[in-house]
């Protein structure tokens, strides 16, 4: 195929607009449920007021805004997929933002560097914004990128990852969860119920940054992948493992439900005995000088404890019920003997050694 045969075959699998619409318009878009903000979103919403003011700083000084990334379905209304803390702002600002109930009550402005006036403003509160400035909001101009529908779901996720690699603050688990939004937002709904799973999360004991951040939804595609995944060679066939699990989990997103109810056994299972047998410290780093659990949340703990009591529940066979036991012997024998360390492996090369020692040390 030459050069100019695979542009046209590209270009085809993407189809994309580019529109500058003003602030208004774009309300008026979303009052009408033509762009939607999937409510699955609302807890990626997590800018402090701060932030939120210094956008609306920035719209009132006409300082350019980084554009809006939507994805068009096939009835034709637009998905919010990049986008959402600044969309979301200036619908708080207006009092249009979804609640669990009803709506948020309207954005109370906080000072900022150029406009320390700002504190205390809000959109039509005791110290409301005069008409003049509401006026220059609504007027501002967003550009929006529109991936238009018929477009290939993978290529869109390709190109959403290129629009967020030049100095976006997303993490990748937060690319991952938007592109899985806008294939399928039945399956992030599905995901973001097991990540709330009672025992999950107290197993997990993660702080508010990593929680923010999506680590407990990371390690649950984790857990859902890789539980029971042949782990054949030096590798495992795991190498590049971020765009190994990113095509996992458009693939999954793609066919959901298919699967889901026999992962969604495992996984429960799987965290309800933890919580049965184990304690809320298993997934911490066994330190024999103070007999005890200690320090932070450790990855090598999750991917053989849980990922190796996940193997054996997914095919029906026993595994140890004395956690505790093995999460110590896990620190004291089989890290030294069969793993020396993982410092500084990649993540796929790490899986290559956790994962196979894990089945064997939760083998009874």
């Amino acid at each position: 195929m030459t050069l100019e045969l695979q542009i046209a075959d590209a270009r085809r699998e993407v189809s994309a607009d580019i529109i500058s619409m003003s602030v208004s318009e774009l309300t008026n878009l979303f009052k009408e449920e033509i762009l939607v903000i999937r409510p699955e979103f609302q807890r990626l919403f997590r800018w402090t007021a701060d932030q939120k003011s210094k956008l609306v700083e920035s719209m009132l000084l006409g300082i350019p805004i980084p554009s809006i990334f939507v994805s068009q379905d096939e009835s034709g209304r637009w998905e919010l997929v990049d986008g959402l803390q600044r969309v979301s702002t200036l619908l708080e600002l207006q009092g249009l933002l979804p609640a669990k109930t009803g709506v948020r009550p309207e954005l109370e402005l906080t000072a900022t560097e150029f406009l320390p006036d700002l504190e205390g403003r809000s959109w039509s509160g005791s110290l409301p914004l005069s008409d003049a400035q509401k006026l220059d909001l609504r007027l501002a101009r967003l550009d929006l990128r529109v991936i238009k529908r018929g477009s290939d779901p993978k290529a869109k996720f390709d190109l959403f990852q290129r629009l967020n690699s030049y100095g976006s603050p997303l993490t990748t688990q937060e690319i991952r969860t938007a592109l899985i939004a806008g294939m399928n937002g039945d399956a992030l709904a599905w995901m973001q119920r097991l990540s709330e799973h009672e025992t999950y999360v107290q197993s997990l004991a993660l702080g508010d940054r990593l929680i923010e951040e999506q680590f407990d939804l990371e390690l649950l595609l984790r857990f859902l992948m890789l539980h029971n995944r042949p782990i054949i060679g030096k590798r495992g066939g795991l190498g590049d493992f971020p765009t190994k699990l990113d095509n996992w989990a458009v693939d999954f997103a793609t066919k959901f439900p298919e699967s889901s109810s026999e992962l969604e056994r495992v996984f429960t299972q799987t965290f309800d005995a933890i919580a049965e047998y184990g304690s809320e410290q298993i997934f911490r780093k066994w330190d024999a000088k103070y007999g005890a659990f200690r320090g932070g949340f450790s990855s090598t703990s999750f991917e053989t404890l849980a990922l190796g009591i996940g193997f054996h529940i997914a095919n029906a066979d026993p595994f140890r019920t004395d956690l505790v036991a093995a999460a110590t012997e896990l620190w004291t024998t089989a890290i030294p003997l069969h793993l020396g360390t993982t410092t500084g492996l990649a993540t796929g090369d790490r899986f290559a050694k956790t994962v196979p020692l894990g089945r064997d040390l939760m083998r009874p």
